[in-house]
């Protein structure tokens, strides 16, 4: 008797292999895998684990009044899965129907199907290991079978009858619901596997794509770069249609639709404006669910994830099938995946476009503090040696237009060393003019870094800084130290004067443009476009003794690097 049970439940597993794998096709099933699953999903899946139970249930075989059954493989593996709640509810499920089928053993069995499946959660979230692993099932099942047969032997009356059962049907259950459980548990991990590696593959076209891409999102998002960005993930996808938004109209789409999905038209479908209105996911199932307008679009289901930047929603990257209620949870991570890395760009590109402007803002700003003021001052002078000494008069209005036609060349954005020399030999031209001998100018500059290139305007401020409050205050006057180097790996430069110096609480704050009347915003801005251009290491470095002058030195690297190449 017990030989034929044995291969009467060796039969009966065929069918619960044939129920697993039917199982791991079934997409609520497959969002469990991920642990990305509603309660909804949660409380049909233990329904059905509950109704696999009962399925071992009838397909038990009648032994001295009692079942030899197959019912604890549902409830296991719904607790393996999903935790206690799910076991608990499943085997609560198949248990309540087993005690309406009667006999000796019914409340026995019924009981320990609940046990079972709730140890079988609990077992679960001991281990923390939320992989479908044979060896867990295996143990599992062995574990709560045995515990089955000490439940039975505990309440099933008579005594006498449930020995003789459990002697019977012990073993056999034991073993063959033990090897079940672990047979369901190895077709679940290899639907896991399948889902890690499309996952995996999925991850390396994301790559693919984000390498292709990511250049032309450095420009932003515009109809031409979305036209490009579309293209590309339609070559690396096997999707139906691939369309790109902003916040009110089609920036692109490839593939199926594009005689009615056309770029530059307002946005179309209902589950577009949703995204944009709530700023999440969305998967759309059928086209009743991507609500497009034209009757007879060949898109049939969709996911559509927002596009970020800086927090705030700046439109939406949408993947498209022909057929209906085609996305899958991968299809989902792979498209949030693509946008996070889509969001991230745009945001890089935002901020380095307020970067870009921001520097022409101060370049812009610097010339307006210092052309007005130096101009009043300049004709002043010009005008003083007017009757007294006309051609020193023309001379100085001669260096007046090489000083501005210099700086006002908007254009440049990067000069030579020996262009900022030049205007400074202008601005010193005459302002030698306005104090005659009380300022000397020296000069000491390493022909090898004339060529060497500069922000405009970065020299220029130091040395009126060492003539307007340097100079200019000593009564006896002083002199202007201009000093360049090179030593094969960076250029020094140097701008000096033996004036009245700075007082040590205006050192102190020279570089915050704290103080303003000092020279503090000008100080500030060539120091801030000094590690603007050639990093945050390059900075305006100042030193200043009150009495015998100030020192303004700065070391310049040969090699730098902007815009995430190297230059030279």
């Amino acid at each position: 008797m017990e030989n034929t049970l044995f291969f009467q439940m060796a039969e009966r597993m065929a069918l619960i292999i044939t129920i697993a794998f039917l199982l791991t096709r079934f997409k609520p099933l497959r969002r469990l895998l991920h642990h990305n699953i509603a309660l909804k999903e949660r409380l049909l899946l233990t329904i059905i684990f509950g109704a696999i139970a009962i399925f071992g249930t009838y397909s038990a075989i009648e032994i001295q009044g009692a079942l030899a059954n197959s019912r604890v493989i549902g409830a296991v593996v719904a607790g393996l899965l999903g935790g206690p709640a799910m076991g608990a509810g499943a085997g609560l499920i198949s248990g309540l129907h087993r005690w309406s089928l009667g006999g000796f053993t019914a409340f026995a069995c019924a009981l320990s199907t609940f046990t079972e499946g709730l140890i079988a959660g609990l077992i679960r979230n001991r281990l923390n290991d939320r992989r479908a692993r044979w060896e867990i099932g295996l143990f599992t099942g062995v574990v709560a079978e045995s515990l089955q047969m000490i439940i039975i032997l505990l309440v099933a009356k008579p005594f006498t009858a449930a020995w003789e059962l459990v002697q019977v049907i012990g073993m056999p259950m034991i073993i063959w619901n033990s090897i079940g459980i672990a047979l369901f548990m190895m077709i679940i991990r290899n639907a896991q596997e399948e889902e890690e590696r499309i996952g995996a593959t999925q991850a390396q076209k994301a790559l693919a794509i984000a390498d292709n891409t990511l250049k032309y999102l450095r420009n932003g998002l515009n109809l031409e770069t979305a036209r490009i960005v579309a293209k590309v993930i339609k070559q690396h996808t096997s999707v139906a249609a691939v369309a790109l938004t902003d916040t009110k109209t089609i920036l692109a789409h490839e593939g199926d639709g594009t005689d009615h999905h056309l770029p530059g038209q307002p946005i179309m479908t209902e589950a577009t404006r949703w995204v944009l209105a709530n700023g999440a996911s969305k998967i759309a199932e059928s086209r009743e669910e991507i609500g497009c307008p034209y009757p007879t679009c060949p898109l049939n289901s969709a996911v559509i994830v927002p596009l970020f930047s800086r927090d705030q929603i700046t439109g939406t990257l949408k993947l498209y099938h022909n057929k209906e209620k085609a996305i899958s949870p991968l299809d989902l991570e792979f498209a949030k995946g693509l946008a996070h890395l889509f969001s991230t760009q745009l945001e890089i590109a935002a901020l380095e476009n307020q970067s870009k402007l921001l520097k022409e803002a101060e370049l812009q700003a610097l010339q307006a503090q210092i052309n007005p003021h130096f101009l009043f001052n300049a004709l002043n002078t010009i005008i003083s040696f007017s009757r007294s000494d006309p051609e020193m008069s023309r001379n100085l209005l001669r260096h007046l237009g090489d000083f501005f036609r210099k700086s006002l060349l908007k254009d440049k954005k990067v000069i030579t060393l020996a262009e900022e020399l030049e205007r400074i030999d202008a601005y010193l031209s005459i302002e030698q003019a306005r104090f005659g001998p009380r300022l000397q100018v020296f000069k000491d500059i390493d022909a090898s870094t004339l060529n060497y290139p500069l922000p405009p305007l970065i020299l220029q401020p130091l040395v009126e800084n060492c003539v307007k409050h340097g100079i200019l205050p000593k009564p006896e006057g002083g002199a202007v130290y201009i000093k360049a180097r090179s030593d094969g790996n960076d250029v020094y430069v140097t701008i000096e004067d033996n004036g009245i110096g700075m007082p040590v609480e205006l050192l102190a704050t020279c570089l915050k443009g704290c103080n303003k009347k000092e020279g503090g915003i000008g100080l500030l801005n060539v120091n801030e476009r000094l590690k603007n251009m050639y990093g945050p290491e390059t900075t305006l470095s100042v030193k200043s003794t009150p009495g015998k002058g100030t020192v303004f030195h700065m070391k310049l690297p040969l090699k730098w690097k902007e815009g995430g190449q190297m230059v030279s």
